[in-house]
């Protein structure tokens, strides 16, 4: 159970569209000048990043140019990313804004937004060249964004483009010891392939002896459940854009055959202009012609299909999708309850109550009702959500 100390409003207007992330396309071995971020001594973070160790620790910052020492390369190439962050703050001294200006203004850039290249799974390459082969030293390492299960998230910047990221250490012993490679080889091998202004980026990966590391888009406005948290609830203008959002990004994976499975506050994040960003396809799969059986997601967002261990599809995202709009708006998930098994029977009655002391439109109502019924195949279609009047009123998209 997730607890929400406030329940006040808090209205900061609709959402801005933005520009979806790009590939990044560097030589290694090119300085570049510090913007607050610490260059990375590979020593220190061989020895401090190993097997189990808590963090990454930078090394102190050297006045002018903060390059490193040129370092034997590490391997390169592996598999895997999944972003759970805790504080995706920007550090002292980085103004996002400028360094965002700056990859615009930067052929590097263009040459991504005017179609002249295209993205591989690893990096962005012509078809005829070979795959980028990253290593740590290619990176600035900045200041921790968040500390997970399995290993820890780091401000970087990359060095010839200075395209800032994010990058996922992941100990590759944690991983053996869960289990969890198998989920981790799926989550690299979907999310690699999405490109969707909505759907956080997932440019590269490789790995050393120890060690997993994804370099993902950097979403700097942080977690969505963290604002929610704060505001403790959305207004209808706000709560209608994100749901508008994810409804065409989830469009979009459905229509490669992806089923995320787990959408919940917790897995978004927003971008530099308050994007809404899908950052954890953990618990999603690519299923073109089959029905699932596996338990996974959340208790609070659990479809009743997943409950009872039935088959299910690509309708789990559209149930999550009517419980996130009821929370956004209400500041609680719909079937809470003191325990599990509670939750459990409520999830299944399809026990759905709006509370007198939150006012709500009777539009609001009416999509995450058609959204939060027993039978998958009569919810709402990602479709009819965008055309809904509700959403055409308070996000203007259809």
């Amino acid at each position: 159970m997730r607890c929400h100390p406030q329940q006040e409003n808090c209205a900061t207007g609709g959402v801005r569209p933005l520009t979806p992330g790009r590939p990044l396309l560097a030589k290694a071995g090119h300085g570049v000048r510090s913007q607050g971020l610490k260059p990375l001594d590979v020593n220190v973070a061989r020895e401090g990043i190993g097997a189990g160790a808590p963090a990454l620790k930078p090394a102190a910052v050297r006045p002018g140019l903060a390059t490193a020492e040129p370092r034997p390369a590490e391997p390169a190439s592996v598999r895997a990313p999944l972003l759970s962050t805790e504080d995706r703050s920007a550090p002292a001294g980085v103004n996002a804004a400028s360094v965002v200006s700056r990859i615009e203004h930067s052929s590097v850039y263009r040459s991504e937004t005017d179609g002249s290249r295209s993205a591989s799974v690893a990096c962005a390459r012509p078809s005829s060249a070979p795959a980028r082969s990253w290593q740590l030293n290619d990176f600035d390492i900045g200041k921790p964004l968040g500390r997970g299960k399995f290993g820890n998230v780091y401000l970087a910047r990359e060095r010839s483009s200075q395209y800032i990221v994010a990058l996922k250490v992941l100990f590759k012993s944690q991983l053996q010891s869960s289990g969890v490679e198998h989920q981790l080889r799926r989550e690299i091998e979907i999310q690699s392939h999405l490109r969707h202004p909505s759907i956080l980026r997932l440019f590269g990966y490789f790995y050393d002896a120890t060690r997993v590391y994804l370099i993902l888009e950097y979403a700097a406005q942080g977690e969505l459940y963290k604002e929610l948290q704060r505001c403790g609830r959305f207004d209808e203008r706000r709560a209608a854009g994100y749901v508008a959002s994810l409804a065409d990004a989830l469009r979009y994976c459905h229509s490669k055959h992806v089923i995320h499975r787990d959408i919940k506050p917790e897995n978004l994040l927003l971008g530099l202009q308050g994007q809404l960003k899908i950052a954890d396809f953990g618990w999603s799969v690519h299923a073109p012609h089959s029905r699932r059986q596996t338990l996974c997601g959340t208790l609070d967002y659990l479809p009743p299909e997943m409950v009872e261990g039935k088959e299910h599809d690509a309708g789990v995202d559209l149930w999550s999708l009517g419980v996130l709009c009821y929370e956004f708006l209400v500041g609680a998930p719909p079937f809470e309850a003191a325990g599990h098994s509670d939750t459990y029977k409520r999830i299944l009655k399809v026990d759905l109550k709006f509370p007198a002391s939150v006012p709500l439109s009777e539009g609001a109502k009416d999509l995450i009702s058609k959204l939060l019924v027993r039978q998958p195949s009569q919810r709402l279609s990602l479709d009819g959500v965008l055309r809904h009047p509700w959403i055409l009123e308070h996000a203007g998209q259809g």
